[in-house]
């Protein structure tokens, strides 16, 4: 699996994801298989089903996260490049709109409604490498499109 960009606050909280996971959740899911064990009738037991299929869930979700976070590559969100890379905070405008600031981060831990956008985007392709001042072109699924660099931070 080649490696992910995360944030030192993103590293984190897939940590506590992971912490919590193997030690309550795996306890929650023990015991909810353990009544549905007990409650008798195996042939048809929803519970039973429902709660093996969490466990099948929730051990996924380890293994997902203890791969992710062996292969993470820790950024900084604050840079001192003048080029964007991925921990850039950006400020954007595209002709006709408001200007927009987004932080460039890993996939894992994109979120565009809360400005952090995949270095893997179409969006995030196109800045990287770009400096304040530049004018880039964005090959999106919706067409391609003009923005302005304001800032790099």
């Amino acid at each position: 699996m080649p490696s992910s960009y995360l944030t030192r606050e993103g590293f984190e909280r897939l940590q506590q994801e992971l912490e919590y996971l193997r030690s309550e959740k795996r306890i929650e899911v023990a015991d909810r298989l353990r009544e549905a064990l007990e409650d008798g009738e195996l042939i048809e037991n929803a519970e039973l089903e429902a709660a093996k299929n969490e466990q099948s869930f929730v051990e996924g979700r380890i293994k997902e996260l203890e791969v992710l976070l062996s292969n993470a590559h820790l950024i900084e969100e604050s840079t001192t490049s003048d080029h964007i890379q991925v921990g850039s905070r950006v400020k954007v405008k595209e002709e006709g709109l408001e200007p927009e600031e987004y932080t460039i981060v890993g996939a894992v831990e994109a979120d565009p409604r809360l400005g952090r956008i995949s270095n893997e985007s179409p969006l995030g392709k196109a800045l990287l490498n770009h400096k304040a001042g530049d004018k880039v072109k964005v090959d999106a699924p919706g067409g391609e499109f003009e923005i302005e660099i304001l800032s790099v931070g």
